[in-house]
């Protein structure tokens, strides 16, 4: 994901990236921040809202919406009580991330100069909840009169639909765009049409109960009636849908299509009349809806401590992960994050699963599935693919089907592909599913073969990257800033380039291969996948340790230079295994110095490099996810309380984030007594791998090895952080077996209770 915050810029493909005046590339423009208003998620699906905290869309400038497939089907919705807005008491988004939960008042209002029509503050309640389920966005606004005579209020909706895509809201301009339409179509409905350059069909239809007094194509208003202490409800629906010109108006749901008078979309005309034909669908559908959520985390593992905020944390992590997870042919899915990337991304979903796979192992059979469905079979240069490559991310959106965007079906990634075999065989070691890796079994050869035949472009043993087209990304591991891989002295590499974490992913991906060969019956095969593997751990060694920087360089240049510059790449070395061990202790030492760690994480560049930037996206920002990795490497090889360091100052930092949840990144400013870490700008929030970080914190801290070929769960040194003193793990599932685990500190030590056991699995402590 290649974001920048400069000068804004219109949306069009730079050069090579790797010149120091480029402009960044598919940049987020940033002329106001996501942090100076809260901002409220809600996804289903395919679709996603941002809402401000009234549970309104555009009152100011910024990504709100309404949002399907990467086009903004609805770009205003705002509430107004005789023409103001109500005074806010509270908002919240759901325990779950169900809905969102809105409390309001009127404000003082004076409707003319007659004292007796004028309507004191706080007389009126007015709740509002909003959700998302199968195509539609619910508004359910509540009113309640706490005065002890009758009032009569006029409320009002303004709305629009702009159909822009998500990369214009991003900050991108285009020449031409197709045309938009909007109608009063019933006396209880707006629709907004858009009929795009790609030949798709885009439509937004506004449904209200009661029937609008006034409908217009742009508001509705409603007379609501109060008696002393009564209620009444007002509700929207925003029912939208895209489709071809030329096919049958569909809507279109989590990847199957249903008709529009389908039982999840009741039709409103019934005999009890608007309001109530409005508020039964209403009722079903958030009925359904959370019906949907429980059963998504039916049998999942959980966790509970000892510390009430971390609880609320791992609550809201577990939220977050289920929300983004979107249902399709292949299984599960995690999207990357909202706003910017509820899409699927392979690099993302692969290091989601895998920080989720002991939590839930359906997540990573879904993203392998996914990814090896969407494997590339050709070569086409202009989606940066190569037969047996996996993918980078999908679009759906206008700019995106008309390539203005190459990211339709774009695989500009050089990790996802050894990332997607590593993840194959941490999946089997865990689960022994054999019919999975079976049937994805050629997907994995062919990755393999991508990795030598391709990825290494020039037979070095080195898996390199470099775009095939100029409107590709220019950096393309997951640091993929314009400015990310640079020299010592500030120079951008010159490619193609060979990013350390990367021969760490190949290294690893060639044992997870030899293992799932040999299991097989491929005898020969694993034999040389494993010498390969050996082969690049020496060559790693002697091409990227710098020992006047005392860590792994960032990466190697075109002409094998390296990029001596002190990053959190070198964690990844330590996840991956490929960390030669006499070079781990050093390598310890830079990621925790006072340069490289800042009181609340790992920097992903140390401070003092050349190119240093606390605000930056990759130069110098703390990411939960790469800390997480970091502290899984620094834990693999025995460095637990540098891990638990790592993870406390994480933890830290969520106690200052709306709901505890962890934001895509913030920025790397030092901790600073009595304040959080400073916000990053333009951050997504929720962030799939974000939200996964405190699964794969607490594995790390706590050694946790599930191994289905030895029925063991293990516990290896376990440490538990200075915030816990107590976790109790429900429901670890190993095969068929089902455990609850108590984990309790002691000092230093920890020890281990099975407090319930579903078959024969063995749990073992090891000192």
């Amino acid at each position: 994901m290649a974001v920048t915050v400069q000068e804004p810029a219109a949306l069009s493909p730079i050069g090579s990236g790797h010149d120091d005046e480029a402009l960044p590339q598919y940049h987020i423009e940033a002329q106001t921040s996501l942090v100076e208003r809260p901002l409220r998620s809600l996804k289903h699906g395919d679709a996603f809202a941002v809402l401000d905290s009234y549970g309104d869309i555009g009152v100011f400038p910024g990504p709100e919406g309404l949002y399907f497939q990467d086009t903004r089907f609805l770009s205003r919705l705002e509430l107004t009580v005789e023409g103001q807005r109500p005074l806010l008491l509270g908002s919240v988004i759901q325990d779950d991330n169900g809905a969102l939960s809105v409390d309001m008042t009127t404000p003082d209002i004076r409707i003319d100069a007659n004292d007796e029509t004028s309507i004191p503050r706080e007389i009126i309640a007015l709740d509002r909840t909003k959700f998302l389920f199968r195509g539609t966005c619910y508004d359910r606004i509540g009113l309640r009169n706490y005065d002890t005579k009758p009032r009569h209020v006029r409320l009002a909706l303004t709305f629009d639909a702009d159909f822009r895509d998500l990369f214009e809201v991003r900050g991108g301009t285009r020449e031409r765009r197709g045309q938009r339409s909007v109608e009063v179509t019933r006396p209880d409905e707006v629709t907004f049409r858009y009929h795009g350059l790609d030949d798709r069909l885009r439509t937004t239809r506004l449904r209200f109960g009661p029937k609008p007094v006034v409908i217009e194509k742009h508001r509705a208003e409603f007379e609501v009636r109060l008696a002393p202490g009564g209620r009444a409800s007002v509700f929207v629906r925003a029912v939208f849908d895209a489709s071809d010109i030329k096919a049958d108006r569909l809507v279109t749901v989590t990847g199957s299509a249903l008709p529009i008078t389908s039982p999840a979309y009741p039709n409103p005309r019934r005999e009890d009349g608007h309001a109530k034909g409005e508020g039964m669908a209403f009722a079903l559908a958030y009925r359904d809806a959370r019906r949907d959520l429980r059963a998504a985390t039916a049998d999942i593992t959980t966790i509970e401590s000892s510390n009430d905020q971390f609880n609320e944390a791992a609550c809201r992590a577990t939220a977050d992960l289920y929300m983004l997870a979107s249902r399709t042919e292949h299984g599960l899915y995690p999207y990357a994050g909202i706003p910017w990337y509820s899409t699927v991304f392979g690099r993302d979903g692969i290091i989601t699963a895998m920080m989720t796979l002991w939590i839930d192992p359906n997540i990573a059979k879904g993203v392998l599935r996914y990814l090896a469905a969407t494997q590339a079979k050709t070569s086409d240069p202009a989606a940066d693919a190569q037969p047996g490559k996996i993918l980078h991310e999908t679009r759906h959106g206008e700019m995106a089907n008309l390539g203005e965007v190459p990211f339709r079906q774009y695989y500009g990634t050089i990790d996802a592909t050894p990332l997607f075999v590593m993840l194959a065989g941490q999946y089997f070691e865990q689960t022994g599913d054999k019919t999975t890796i079976q049937a994805i079994w050629p997907n994995i050869l062919a990755a393999l073969e991508w990795i030598d035949a391709f990825g290494d472009r020039d037979g070095d043993g080195f898996v390199e990257y470099a775009r095939e087209t100029e409107k590709g990304l220019a950096n393309q591991g997951w640091k993929d800033s314009h400015d990310s891989i640079f020299h010592a002295d500030g120079r951008m590499a010159q490619g193609p380039i060979a990013l350390c974490e990367v021969q760490g992913y190949v290294f690893a991906a060639k044992r997870s291969a030899a293992k799932l060969a040999a299991m097989l019956g491929h005898a020969a095969l694993a034999e040389r996948l494993k010498d390969a593997s050996e082969r690049l751990r020496e060559a790693f060694d002697r091409a990227f340790f710098v020992p006047e920087i005392g860590t792994y360089a960032l990466a190697l240049d075109g002409e094998k230079r390296p990029c001596a510059v002190r990053s959190s790449n070198a964690g990844h070395a330590l996840f991956t295994g490929i960390a030669h061990p006499d070079r781990v202790a050093s390598v310890a030492d830079v990621l925790m110095s006072k340069d490289g760690f800042n009181g609340w994480g790992v920097r992903t560049i140390a401070q003092g490099e050349a190119r240093f930037n606390p605000m930056s996206y990759h130069n110098g920002s703390i990411w939960p996810h790469d800390n997480a990795i970091v502290a899984l490497g620094l834990a693999r090889y025995g460095h637990k309380a540098a891990a638990a360091r790592v993870f406390e100052g994480q933890h830290g930092a969520s106690l200052y984030q709306e709901g505890r949840r962890l934001p895509e990144l913030f920025c790397g400013f030092i901790q600073r007594k009595q304040r959080g870490p400073t916000n990053y700008p333009v951050a997504c929030s929720p962030q799939a791998w974000a939200a996964a970080a405190p699964f794969a914190f607490l594995a790390a801290c706590l050694g946790l090895e599930l191994r289905h070929d030895r029925n063991r769960i293990r516990f290896r040194d376990p440490i538990l952080p200075s915030f816990l003193d107590e976790v109790l793990i429900r429901n670890l599932k190993l095969g068929g077996s089902r455990v609850d685990l108590l984990l309790h500190r002691h000092g230093a030590d920890v020890t281990v209770n099975v407090l319930r056991r579903k078959g024969d699995a063995q749990v073992v402590l090891l000192k």
